[in-house]
């Protein structure tokens, strides 16, 4: 939630992710995810006090041949997403995973500093095997660029409220190789530079929900 209370009614292709592309509709199921490029840090062998380089994650490496759970969420450190969203998700994961999901994963226009450092704040367990990228449960994507965002059709700007600039819509979302197979967006659609924030369809428990229908 990003400042206020959260109301509570609240082919495989390369994408277009240009800002030209940023107000597209939302993909729907049975869609291919946008193929893009993540830049990711992982761990390695140093005695700095920052270990970790840079290393370009694509969305095959996180989808492709598995079945995901992916949320997404307006913004790393913001109230809803820090207090409810990402640790549902994270008290779930054990949960989930025997419902036959490969891994589950929080995604935000944010960079991988800003997402590294939500995880340790959010007292998430860092895995720090070298090569690792992020956690142990809940793995954190940083959409940074917004690519991916975009190519979702869930790039949504924030300008007079809260003055977040361009963000993900609240979503989340079973990928079952590369395709979506089933989409929950908030409110049933994005809208752009939102006074209310809605949190009721991408929460831990409707997921769950939903797995256990299947």
């Amino acid at each position: 939630q990003i400042g206020f209370v959260p109301t509570r009614h609240c082919t495989k292709h390369k994408q277009n992710t240009s800002m030209g592309n940023a107000n597209m509709s939302p993909l729907k199921e049975g869609d291919t995810v946008p193929s893009v490029t993540f830049k990711t840090r992982v761990r390695i062998e140093s005695d700095e006090e920052n270990p970790f380089d840079w290393k370009d994650v694509t969305s095959e490496d996180y989808f492709k041949g598995k079945r995901t759970v992916v949320f997404a969420l307006p913004g790393a450190f913001t109230p809803t997403c820090s207090s409810t969203h990402l640790p549902g998700y994270e008290a779930a994961y054990e949960e989930i995973k025997a419902l036959g999901v490969d891994e589950i994963y929080c995604l935000s226009v944010n960079d991988a500093f800003v997402m590294r450092q939500w995880g340790l704040h959010q007292g998430l367990t860092e895995d720090k095997t070298l090569g690792a990228n992020g956690f142990e449960k809940v793995k954190l994507i940083p959409d940074g660029a917004a690519l991916f965002t975009r190519g979702m059709g869930m790039s949504c700007t924030w300008t007079s409220e809260r003055g977040f600039g361009e963000r993900s819509w609240r979503y989340s979302v079973v990928i079952d190789d590369m395709k979506i197979e089933k989409l929950f967006i908030e409110g049933g659609e994005v809208t752009q530079n939102s006074g209310p924030d809605p949190f009721e369809v991408s929460d831990a428990g409707t997921m769950l929900e939903y797995l256990k229908s299947k």
